[in-house]
């Protein structure tokens, strides 16, 4: 019998146990998405690649700043000897135009740049967020004005333009990848806090953080046990399209020459020189392009799929498919018809049967 129709009382768990459920619940949405499941392992084959850049080199035998004029046509302008622009057992994606530097090696080097450049300004924005969020939906009316009118104009404020201006002032002695990743971080939370004080603002008004508030805990004690909490699945979910928005962000400033600065290796930056080769050396644009494309991909995918995992209404909306298949899950799941009418399901006589959970005269079931 259907237990939607009539809920037998659960006993009483402790925090523990219902966190420990959540948990398998998010893995069970989470895997019944198989798109999820392959922009997960293409994302941590990025990571692991992009950790283990120095072994992949040294088994390669090469690094990423080395020049070899050697394997470059210099009386056709620098184009690579070679088939496939000089791709061997020594150089495994050929050598870029002009200066004859490895590409596998500045692909693999690129990755660790542009993921950690994504996730260091993600974490950025997370911090910030939270900060500004909580304390405008926990203080008082002035904190909460003040605070809000500077998320907006935050929001207002160009991105790129923004980062152009900051990047371009900044002396060249300041290490590349942390001011990328500071000045993006910086610049674009301002989103993130409004929905933070959203949130934070909703779960203000249920029974169990008002109960605290009489029972004379602090503000910090209240955020910290009973709001940060609920918090955590809103964040989780737009911290995983922020990534991916972030390395196109990277990627943009690097094409536009303020971004990283050679000889440390940037899949934007790699694009930047490959524009005038793609028709001498195309594997030079395409590589760093498609490296681009597939991360933003995977990372956008993993992203929505967390996304739906963490929402139950937006699972329980994809569990109705469109096909047969999904008809059948939707009747085993609800115990009533798949087509969403509402109306009895037919028999092979023409007779209507009873939905599951109902007796024959229409009163309702309830069994253990």
């Amino acid at each position: 019998m259907s237990e939607a129709l009539v809920a037998s009382p659960a006993p009483a768990a402790d925090s523990s146990a219902a966190g420990a459920s959540g948990a398998r619940q998010f893995w069970r949405r989470l895997r019944a998405q198989r798109a999820a499941l392959v922009a997960a392992a293409v994302v941590a084959l990025l990571v692991l690649v992009a950790l283990a850049a120095p072994l992949l080199t040294a088994v390669e035998g090469q690094d990423p700043t080395t020049y070899h004029p050697a394997l470059v046509d210099s009386a056709r302008g620098g184009v690579p000897v070679g088939t496939l622009g000089g791709i061997g057992a020594d150089h495994w994606l050929g050598v870029e135009p002009q200066t004859g530097r490895d590409l596998f090696a500045r692909l693999v080097y690129g990755a660790r740049v542009s993921l950690g450049v994504a996730l260091a300004a993600t974490v950025v924005q997370v911090l910030i967020a939270v900060v500004v969020g909580v304390s405008a939906a926990l203080g008082n009316r002035w904190v909460d004005q003040v605070l809000s009118r500077i998320t907006e104009i935050i929001v207002a404020l160009p991105l790129m333009i923004m980062s152009l201006a900051l990047l371009a002032i900044v002396p060249g002695s300041f290490p590349r990848p942390v001011l990328v990743a500071l000045v993006i971080g910086l610049i674009a939370w301002g989103t993130l806090a409004k929905i933070v004080r959203a949130q934070t603002l909703t779960l203000k008004q249920l029974d169990y953080v008002a109960a605290a508030r009489l029972s004379g805990w602090s503000t910090w004690r209240i955020a910290r046990r009973d709001l940060l909490p609920g918090l955590a699945a809103p964040l989780i979910t737009y911290s995983a399209l922020l990534v991916p928005m972030n390395i196109g962000v990277e990627a943009a400033l690097s094409f536009l020459g303020v971004g990283v600065k050679p000889p440390t290796p940037s899949w934007g930056q790699m694009l930047t020189a490959a524009d005038v080769w793609y028709q001498a050396a195309p594997q030079y644009l395409l590589l760093p392009a498609g490296a681009l494309f597939v991360t933003v991909l995977a990372l956008t995918v993993l992203g929505d799929g967390v996304r739906t995992a963490l929402d139950p209404r937006a699972a329980s909306r994809l569990r109705v498919g469109t096909g047969r298949r999904g008809e059948a899950r939707a009747d085993a799941t609800t115990g009533g018809p798949a087509d969403g009418t509402g109306l009895p399901r037919r028999g092979a006589s023409g007779t209507d049967l009873p939905l599951q959970g109902a007796s024959a005269d229409g009163t309702k079931e309830a069994t253990a």
